[in-house]
């Protein structure tokens, strides 16, 4: 047996849950309002369901029929009900639009019917008539070309006498410059504040517009009052102060008893146009103006690192000069050269072309570039995420185990005045190193002395391959030796791999390459007596026979022809040269008697006898050892 049971089926006072988000919190969707609710439930109802109603038609002799008639107006009343008539309009639409079709449809096939326009009665036209109208018509459409044409060539006019408008120009100097709004003008700031730059002066300019200050400067009567061209081209007016106008470079200049030795520039633009001119563009202005403040802003740093810095010999600064001691008797000047339009001179004179030195001045502003990319690029975190930190190296200090020393190489940073004076001596070694190999490849005609600069260098490290060669005998022996120029010092990697260090003097690298030039001598010989088939006997690189020499010492060989009946000894020395001399066996001047009675002695080399090379042929030593031993060779 089956019970039942009433449920009573009630809408939810709650809403339906929208959205559910990350943190759990829920969104409901807003009620429906009534004219929502009545669109939802329109939605509903299907017109394709529907009945038609037909009510038959009555004729005069039929007798009503009671029944039918209360049926029919019970179905009249249960079809009508609030969208009734909606429904009604939509079908005669429906068939309206079939009808339609229907009527499109055979008009196209142009089968059944033909569409043709109604024949109209032509309408008499006169020909002055329409001559006119198409004269008038042209006339309007010349004149809507010329007008163009008029207004193309007003703008190009103004784009050739740069009569540019005030916010285009305003806003290319804003790319390029930065502005802020004042109260009624617009102010900028030509500071290197980017770069971490900590100078008092503040670098502001002033940005007003041209035309009003033509109009409120000039007379009534002057022409740009009146609406004629002023001679400005710029929509701008930069206004600059007094002490950021006129050409300024910074001039490093180093002297050696008072005897100029060279010097180089440091500027942004060179000798630019005076900024007080009124007609100059704002652009070359402003970077004249910028170029002044950066010359002064570097001087003034330079001056606060020399009064600062303990050296040997005490830096001085005086006025716009700073005079610091580069090497013994060698000074070197930083000059702070301002002039304006005032001054007749600069402070300090230019430079000659002569002494300029373009190395020099490359490799100081290539290390102004290095400051400014180091201010500019710091170790992460940068300073929109975090405060400034430590570097890179000394966060991992900890990890890496690093101890005393190695913390406090960290913490240690050179001055910019210190690497300028790196940078100088440097040079200064450089061009000492250059000037020695110069002079020792004059003086010394055989062996040929090469040197081979390295053109990739650091600022304050170069590296020449010097090659010790006999002409002609290239692919027999040759001497290499490397010499890195530092800053107070030179390091000679020798041949076989022996390195030396020397110091800033000139003589000691002179009198490493003569000691290299007479070991290549020596070792040159030896390769070449291997070659003609003689046997190599002694050798010896500090001989300590026969006088003291003043530079270095002697070396020697000793060598034998392939049958061993003739001898030949070699002495170089730095200073008197190469000595060779030559003995034979047996003794010529053996003779027997009473004391010495075997003859075994007679196979004894007998004295040796110098040989005169000047007088032999042969373009080189080597060459003349070559023929001698030939001869010696072909005697036996």
């Amino acid at each position: 047996m089956a019970y039942s049971v009433n449920i009573s089926v009630e809408a939810p006072i709650e809403n339906q849950i929208q959205e559910i988000t990350y943190d759990g919190q829920e969104i409901y969707q807003s009620p429906l309002t009534v004219s929502e609710s009545l669109a939802k439930y329109a939605q509903k109802i299907d017109f394709s369901k529907t009945a038609d109603i037909v009510e038959p038609k009555k004729e005069p002799g039929d007798i009503p029929d009671d029944k039918s008639d209360t049926d029919s107006k019970d179905s009249i009343q249960s079809s009508l009900w609030p969208w009734d008539t909606v429904r009604n309009k939509l079908h005669s639409a429906l068939q309206e639009v079939c009808v339609l079709a229907d009527v499109l449809a055979i008009a196209k096939e142009k089968r059944y019917m033909v569409l043709d326009p109604v024949p109209q009665e032509p309408v008499e036209t006169k020909s002055i008539v329409q001559i006119y109208a198409r004269k008038k018509a042209l006339a309007g459409a010349a004149s809507v070309l010329l007008t163009g044409v008029e207004r193309l060539k007003t703008s190009q006019n103004e784009v050739v006498r740069n009569k540019t408008d005030f916010h285009f120009e305003l806003l290319r100097l804003r790319q390029n410059w930065r502005l802020k709004k004042a109260s009624n003008s617009i102010i900028g700031d030509l500071s290197y504040r980017t770069a971490g730059s900590k100078f008092t002066q503040t670098g502001m300019f002033e940005v007003t517009k041209a035309e009003d200050d033509d109009k409120t400067n000039s007379p009534p009567n002057s022409p740009s009052a009146s609406g004629s061209t002023p001679k400005n081209s710029s929509a701008l007016r930069v206004t600059v102060p007094s002490e950021l106008q006129g050409v300024a470079y910074i001039e490093v200049l180093c002297q050696k008893d008072q005897e100029d030795l060279c010097s180089a520039n440091i500027n942004l633009l060179g000798s630019g146009p005076p900024t007080s001119n009124p007609d100059v563009h704002w652009q070359q202005k402003l970077e004249a103006a910028q170029n002044v403040l950066f010359c002064k802003e570097l001087f003034n740093q330079l001056a606060k690192e020399a009064v600062q810095l303990q050296a040997p010999i005490p830096h001085m600064v005086v006025g716009n000069q700073i005079m610091a001691t580069v090497l013994p008797g060698i000074q070197l000047i930083i000059g702070l050269c301002h002039s304006t339009t005032g001054d007749k001179k600069p402070p300090v004179p230019a430079p000659s072309k002569s002494d300029h030195d373009h190395v020099l001045e490359h490799s100081l502003h290539q290390l102004l570039r290095e400051v400014h990319h180091k201010n500019t690029h710091h170790p992460f975190p940068h300073p929109s995420t975090g405060p400034l930190g430590p570097s890179k190296k000394r966060y991992l200090a900890g990890p890496m185990a690093a101890d005393r020393y190695e913390l406090l190489e960290m913490t240690k940073s050179e001055t910019l005045l210190e690497q300028i004076i790196k940078q100088a001596q440097h040079f200064f070694m450089r061009m000492r190193t250059e000037y020695v190999l110069d002079t020792i490849a004059k003086e010394v005609k055989d062996p040929l002395i090469t040197s081979h600069w390295n053109t990739l260098n650091s600022p304050t490290q170069s590296c020449v391959k010097i090659n010790i060669s006999t002409h002609g005998y290239d692919a027999v022996f040759r001497t290499p030796l490397v010499i890195h120029v530092g800053e107070k010092s030179l390091k000679c990697i020798c041949r076989v791999g022996k390195v030396m260090h020397m110091s800033y003097e000139p003589q000691e690298l002179r009198d490493l390459i003569f000691c290299h030039i007479n070991q290549h001598q020596i070792l040159a010989v030896q390769a070449l007596a291997k070659t003609m088939g003689w046997q190599f006997l002694a050798n010896s690189s500090h001989l300590g026979l026969g006088s003291v020499e003043p530079l270095g010492n002697a070396s020697s060989c000793m060598l034998a022809s392939p049958n061993g009946d003739r001898l030949i000894a070699v002495r170089c020395e730095p200073q008197a040269g190469v000595q060779v001399s030559v003995a034979h066996s047996p003794r010529s001047d053996f003779f027997p008697s009473r004391l010495v009675t075997e003859r075994k002695w007679e196979h004894l080399g007998g004295q040796f006898r110098d040989v005169r090379l000047e007088k032999m042929e042969g373009r080189n030593f080597l060459h003349k050892m070559e023929l001698l031993m030939a001869s010696l060779t072909s005697n036996s």
